[in-house]
């Protein structure tokens, strides 16, 4: 899966999307610290465990670098930044049974928005897997040549 570039300076807005979503108890928030084990346990139950690990990096940054979506205590998506890498957006998911709610965007947008805040002018999602999704939803473009990229040689 390639990587993709975003420029953060282009972002569209998204306070209508979350103020949707909250209007259906979907809450798009950051994870807090004592929420970690619950976090990572979920995201290694329903997606993988170096993706659990990536979690667990993200929640323990200074500031937390993980946003959840959460409706009535539990845990329908995440989506981390800074965690591989410096600057790297993911990974990020949503459970089956939320897919198709705005979540996964919402997620997206606050973390990109988060990187920009930070003083970035773009941004990489790494491994990217769904490029048509994040072509539409932020004007990411492919970066040629960028498989495996940092991931090369991983375990």
């Amino acid at each position: 899966m390639p990587d993709m570039l975003v420029k953060l300076y282009d972002l569209p807005g998204y306070n209508d999307l979350i103020d949707g979503l909250r209007e259906e108890g979907i809450i798009i928030r950051k994870a807090l610290p004592p929420e970690k084990y619950e976090v990572v346990g979920w995201v290694e139950d329903n997606f993988d465990k170096k993706w659990a690990s990536e979690c667990d990096v993200a929640i323990s940054n200074k500031p937390v670098s993980c946003y959840i979506a959460v409706y009535n205590k539990e845990l329908l998506g995440f989506a981390c930044y800074d965690t591989t890498c410096k600057d790297f957006f993911g990974p990020t998911g949503v459970a089956e049974s939320a897919r198709g709610k705005g979540i996964g965007k919402a997620l997206l947008l606050k973390c990109l928005h988060a990187l920009k805040e930070m003083g970035y002018a773009y941004a990489i999602i790494g491994g990217a897997g769904p490029t048509g999704f994040y072509q539409k939803t932020c004007g990411a473009v492919v970066i040629e040549g960028s498989t495996p990229g940092i991931y090369k040689g991983m375990l």
